[in-house]
């Protein structure tokens, strides 16, 4: 059993995954027809968080508090090239505003998802974070992502692959708070993703594209 389901294949997405950047979870008096996204977590909000000035650009990049009991560890250090370190600093804001809304639910962090993520990458992430609430499903403990590569294409287009090393998460029932922590460590805990990114008019590096392979050797 996979303690954390992989990231959807774009390939496999159908028009109702599509759909679900508009029909899934609940707006509220101000959402102002804003595309809802189940799942979109309140402790992401739209201030700009402490290392958003660190990163060289205008973006007021989403301020993301991860929930007590989830944590995303982050492996290698700076590259010494300042393009690929911004790809890794957003992809890794990334990876942790997905998780809020996985792990937090509610409404705020929808602007945090699409901060990040456009086009096939954020139809993708809705597929995604939505199949937790379709299960009744959340996680606790901690992922790790290592072998993280960039490769620059120009000055605005990049791809990034990493590995990730579910074994210290564990799956929680959103009904009943209760965690599974009986699962043993398998294969599909360990997961190859690779993403394509695109540097926006602000200076953010958002994902595009992502394919995921659960179970890939070259990360075990």
């Amino acid at each position: 059993m996979n303690r954390r389901p992989a990231l959807l294949a774009v390939a496999a997405l159908t028009t109702a995954a599509a759909l679900s950047l508009s029909a899934c979870g609940g707006g509220d008096g101000d959402s102002k027809g804003d595309d809802k996204i189940e799942g979109a977590g309140s402790q992401a909000s739209e201030k700009p968080s402490p290392s958003a000035s660190a990163a060289g650009d205008r973006a007021d990049r989403p301020k993301v508090d991860m929930p007590k009991g989830v944590s995303n560890v982050f492996e290698g250090g700076a590259t010494g090239d300042a393009k690929k370190d911004a790809v890794l600093d957003d992809n890794a804001r990334n990876l942790d505003v997905i998780d809020v809304a996985i792990t937090v639910g509610g409404k705020s962090s929808q602007k945090a998802l699409k901060f990040y993520n456009k086009d096939k990458a954020l139809i993708a992430t809705a597929s995604y974070i939505q199949g937790y609430y379709d299960d009744g499903k959340s996680y606790v403990g901690a992922t790790r992502y290592y072998d993280r590569q960039v490769t620059l294409h120009g000055s605005d287009e990049a791809s990034l692959t990493y590995c990730a090393d579910a074994t210290k998460t564990y799956p929680k029932d959103r009904k009943t708070g209760k965690v599974n922590r009986s699962i043993p460590a398998s294969a599909d805990d360990y997961t190859f993703f690779n993403e394509r990114l695109k540097k926006n008019a602000d200076g953010v590096w958002q994902s595009v594209d992502v394919l995921s392979e659960t179970g890939a050797k070259k990360c075990m």
